[in-house]
């Protein structure tokens, strides 16, 4: 049998198995949201929750929304681009800065992902940003609306990660004069750590335009990285979508080259097929795949008590496949160890404070995404 084929019967097989099994937790509907996109906790457990059409509230964990905070940027709402994600300065109390990833307009209708830092100053009805400042910007900025990425991620040290997708372009992502199809790492301001794998590229090729964005590169060849996260060991981890087939999870190296769209797990969605990543083995290849799809949206690594089996495996919010998927990690290999079923459109899952899971669903039924709380049952 086909290999691909078989991986397919495989993993269908195990969906609908386990769509039928008995949830291990307690589903709590807390609030509801249009579009709902990411969440992120603010230091006295309140929630900074994005909708992709623009708005960012702060909402107390029993489901009280704030007006729509002030002062966000202009955002070109449409397919799959919009407001996006929110990260919380590691030193947010001190200093009150947020970050906030979006989509803006460019010229002749093109358009790219941006990271803004602003100044959250909050008020009794909600708040407004101060301060705003645009950090950084996918270059070139394209025409279409698939495939941003933007997801973010502040590490131990402060670093600042950007996940960035090909923007439906496909060889930006190998190429070192774009920041398309990349992980990126930054300081908190923006700038270039001075550690970065290629900020010395131009000594290595005179020829490479010393303006251009290779400094920021961690990683290259990802095609729509949507989840980013580091494990228990300090690993860096990402998830992102394939085309018509191979979803990848992604241990991340320095420098590494992840092939796309020289190889892929998936094909083309016109059938072209795309060779797979054994036929090049000087790219790295994804420690799990996923055919047919799971349509990646957020990525998390369980480190709570609530749920004890699962702490230090991932958690994948899917979208296509409508679930919660857990990962377990050994090593530098993983594995699917099962599949919850949500029934909608799963786009973020997120870890509270006492170890219970916060999870936004994209849309349901083409009516507005719920806030859901997950807790053990007795």
């Amino acid at each position: 049998m086909n290999r691909r084929l078989a991986t397919t019967l495989c993993f269908f097989l195990i969906s609908s198995v386990q769509a039928q099994s008995d949830l291990p937790f307690n589903v709590e509907t807390v609030t509801s949201f249009d579009e709902p996109w990411a969440l992120a906790f603010l230091p006295d457990g309140r929630m900074l929750v994005t909708e992709k059409k623009g708005n960012l509230f702060i909402v107390t964990q029993d489901g009280k929304k704030s007006r729509p905070v002030g002062g966000i940027p202009d955002v070109d709402y449409g397919g799959q681009g919009g407001l996006g994600d929110v990260a919380v300065h590691p030193n947010f109390a001190e200093n009150g800065l947020i970050y906030l990833s979006y989509v803006e307009g460019g010229t002749g209708g093109t358009r790219g992902a941006a990271v803004t830092r602003a100044v959250l100053k909050q008020t009794e009805r909600g708040g407004y940003l101060s301060d705003v400042d645009v950090i950084w910007r996918q270059y070139p900025k394209v025409v279409g609306r698939g495939h941003y990425g933007h997801r973010l991620l502040f590490d131990e040290e402060g670093y600042l990660w950007v996940t960035s997708g090909d923007r439906q372009k496909f060889t930006p992502a190998q190429d070192m004069q774009s920041n398309l199809g990349k992980i990126l790492r930054l300081n908190d301001d923006g700038s270039v750590p001075e550690d970065n794998p290629f900020v010395n590229y131009i000594d290595q090729d005179p020829l490479v335009d010393n303006e251009g964005v290779y400094g920021q590169i961690w990683s290259l060849g990802h095609r729509n990285p949507l989840g980013i996260v580091i494990n228990l060991d300090g690993q860096l981890w990402v998830i992102e979508m394939g085309p018509r087939g191979g979803d990848e999870l992604n241990r991340i190296v320095r420098a590494g080259n992840y092939g796309y769209p020289i190889v892929s797990n998936g094909d083309h969605y016109g059938g072209r097929e795309i060779p797979d990543h054994d036929t090049r083995p000087e790219f790295l290849k994804p420690a799990a795949w996923w055919t047919p799809v799971i349509s990646p949206g957020d990525l998390l690594v369980y480190s709570g008590e609530l749920f004890p089996q699962w702490r230090g495996d991932l958690l994948a919010a899917g979208l296509s496949s409508q679930a919660i998927v857990r990962i377990e990690i050994n090593g530098d290999d993983a594995r699917e160890v099962d599949r919850y079923a949500m029934g909608a459109r799963i786009r973020s899952v997120v870890q509270g404070p006492k170890g219970e899971l916060w999870v936004l669903e994209d849309e349901r039924n083409e009516s507005m995404g719920r806030m859901l709380r997950l807790t053990p049952k007795d």
